[in-house]
């Protein structure tokens, strides 16, 4: 592994928080360092230009942070609770000091990792119960969930076709590593083809209002079952990865399931919320998306090859797991 910035070493010792934690855990996004201290966790933002997200200023990080702590109290209100700054303070660095911010970091209350879906799955402790409350609770957010005509256009055929198209020339780098030409070619031939057979389906959508502002990045990993559920870490720093089909998120979600090989429970999750969002056009573009977004997790995955501060261990997991999406994204074609 690289060496880390001074900040993030600093942020690993107990002095640097005010409540002294017993033991601090670092772990990284390709966008974000994590801190797990004790009772609280703390998210700082790399500095870097992906090119769908830009948090190269300090500036942007404040604002980022500041939005990701509104939108995601949409979802898990009581988790989320500021935005506070890492000063420089005695020869070192500390979170929510005296002085001038160096650094911002969403602070947020500590779930237990023990009760996160990507845990219980592969344990067989995920019930259709438990699937139930989650297809409920999106139910019902996405139909509080902002729309209008600006959002809605994120649902028309040149954005759906752009997210796509993008998908493909950042993954183009990873052909022979992550996914086999024969492979990245096969879904590429079949998302060009639903997208030119479906126009009007994807219209329909738009006029519908089945666009919203949405979490963006519903997967397991992101799904915690503690008083009820809490579903976090939704996408802040891109409008246009969020605001999508209502049918785009389900099918996140119900991909996520599939890769657990837990086919029962997606198909259970996909039926609970076609019930109680009276949506059964869902259906019709349910492997569409499944693909688009197992394409975007193989992707990301990949993206780990490249980073600086993640291991070599963390890089031969992320080559496994976005082969595996990448396998997975071919099987809906």
């Amino acid at each position: 592994m690289s060496v880390l910035p001074a900040v993030v070493e600093a942020l690993l010792k107990p002095e640097a928080y005010p409540h002294r934690p017993r033991k601090i855990e670092l772990v990284q996004t390709q966008m974000s360092f994590v801190f797990l201290a004790g009772k609280y966790v703390y998210k700082i933002k790399k500095p870097v230009d992906l090119g769908y997200l830009d948090y190269t200023t300090l500036e942007k990080r404040l604002s980022f942070c500041q939005e990701e702590l509104k939108l995601n109290r949409r979802l898990c209100d009581r988790v989320y609770v500021a935005v506070v700054p890492v000063v420089e303070e005695k020869g070192g660095f500390c979170v929510e000091g005296e002085g001038k911010a160096i650094e911002y970091a969403v602070k947020m209350r500590q779930l237990p990792q023990d009760r996160m879906m990507d845990v219980l799955l592969p344990r067989g402790q995920v019930t259709p119960e438990m699937v139930g409350i989650v297809a409920e609770k999106l139910a019902g957010f996405h139909k509080r969930a902002e729309t209008n005509p600006q959002i809605a256009a994120f649902g028309g055929l040149d954005v759906i076709r752009h997210n796509c198209d993008e998908n493909f020339a950042q993954t183009e780098k990873y052909i022979g590593l992550t996914i086999f030409r024969a492979r990245y070619e096969r879904i590429r031939s079949y998302t060009d083809d639903f997208i030119k057979g479906n126009a009007g389906l994807f219209d329909k959508r738009v006029k519908e209002g089945r666009i919203r502002d949405c979490h963006g990045d519903l997967h397991a990993a992101h799904v915690c079952f503690t008083n009820g559920v809490c579903i976090y870490d939704c996408i802040e720093f891109n409008d246009r990865f969020r605001y999508c089909d209502v049918a785009s998120e389900i099918a996140f979600l119900a991909m996520d399931l599939d890769r657990y090989q837990q086919v029962a429970l997606s198909r259970h999750l996909v039926d609970a919320y076609v019930e109680l969002g009276h949506d059964e056009e869902l259906l019709k573009l349910l492997n569409f998306y499944k693909c688009y977004r197992a394409c975007v997790r193989g992707k990301v995955e990949s993206f780990k090859l490249d980073d600086l501060y993640i291991s070599e261990d963390e890089k031969t997991k992320a080559l496994t797991a976005a082969q595996g999406y990448f396998r997975l994204a071919e099987s809906y074609t």
